[in-house]
């Protein structure tokens, strides 16, 4: 894939994502689970996550940037409220302080982005691919572990 394709692509999924997220529904996550193993395989696979002319800065940024998108996951996964129906079914929404934390994330992005720019180190467009899916999956699992461990008791509401 060019780079414009990587960008329109990863563009259409954090907005289908972000989408997902602020809408009521079933707290399983398994869907944005399955689609974020995608977009981390699809930028394993395409190469380019490091830049072998200064493989340790390389390295040592790339170890940032996972730092970052699993933490970003972990805090937004705290603001999406969580709660039982009477029925027993678990369900979840994500909050303006969710909206937050997405263009937090997504600062940080850009500026380790930068950061490398300005480094001198070459990144593969498709390096957004693979932090996108990790804070993803990590939000979506931690909102799913947090949804299984509310009492049984229907209404019960659980808020970041």
């Amino acid at each position: 894939m060019d780079p414009m394709q990587i960008a329109a692509v990863t563009v259409v999924l954090t907005a289908y994502v972000l989408y997902r997220q602020m809408k009521t529904r079933v707290a399983t996550g398994y869907g944005l689970r399955l689609l974020a193993l995608f977009m981390i395989a699809i930028g394993l696979l395409s190469g380019g996550l490091v830049d072998l002319r200064h493989l340790a800065l390389s390295l040592a940024l790339l170890a940032v940037e996972v730092a970052c998108a699993v933490a970003f996951g972990f805090l937004r996964a705290s603001t999406v409220r969580i709660w039982r129906d009477e029925a027993g079914v678990l369900w979840s929404k994500g909050t303006g302080r969710t909206l937050l934390g997405w263009l937090a994330s997504l600062l940080t992005r850009v500026a380790l982005l930068g950061a490398g720019y300005a480094l001198g180190l070459v990144s593969a467009p498709t390096a957004l691919l693979v932090f996108m899916g990790l804070t993803v999956g990590v939000q979506s699992f931690s909102v799913a572990r947090r949804a299984r461990a509310l009492p049984s008791s229907p209404a019960v509401l659980a808020h970041g």
